[in-house]
């Protein structure tokens, strides 16, 4: 007979929690990678890049764009360029985008705040996007502020969702 050991209340609170975390999964997410900043400064001549692959030309997928700041950010809003890049080196969209992240009446954070003085946005660069041929894609974020250097700014970052809706198949009729 095997004996299963006595759990205290929070240990096993702490099994469930772990399996929770590790089995839990996004099914709309394509691809999400960030990249940090190690002076807490976006340099206006960096722009990261960020490759990923489009499996299903049939499908729209959205594109966003996470920042993530601190209360050390001198303005109440960002705006980003972005550049949406195919396989074979052409320009497929670019854009500027623009994202509150203060309120600019009260100066309140907006965003979600997981570490003290340090908030989380998500905002759209494109929506409900359809890519004509599958393959890698390369997306450049550049900061369009007026400061070369712009502080409190930790983090930025691409994040691909395969939207709920897929599009028509062209021969259905």
């Amino acid at each position: 007979m095997i004996r299963i050991p006595y759990l205290s209340s929070l240990q096993l609170y702490l099994i469930l929690a772990v399996t929770g975390l590790t089995s839990s999964c996004d099914p709309t997410r394509l691809y999400e990678q960030n990249h940090e900043f190690p002076k807490r400064t976006w340099l206006a001549s960096y722009e990261p890049a960020f490759e990923f692959n489009v499996p299903d030309t049939l499908a729209t997928y959205t594109l966003y764009c996470n920042v993530r700041n601190s209360l050390d950010y001198p303005f109440s809003r960002i705006f980003v360029n972005y550049q949406l890049i195919d396989s074979t080196g052409q320009e497929v969209s670019r854009n500027l985008v623009s994202n509150f992240l203060f309120d600019q009446k009260t100066g309140r954070p907006a965003g979600e705040s997981g570490l003290g003085d340090l908030y989380d946005h998500r905002f759209p660069l494109l929506e409900h996007f359809r890519f004509r041929t599958g393959g890698k894609y390369t997306v450049r974020l550049s900061q369009f502020m007026r400061l070369d250097t712009l502080s409190g700014v930790l983090a930025v970052g691409l994040r691909v969702e395969k939207d709920n809706t897929e599009m028509p198949n062209p021969s259905t009729p």
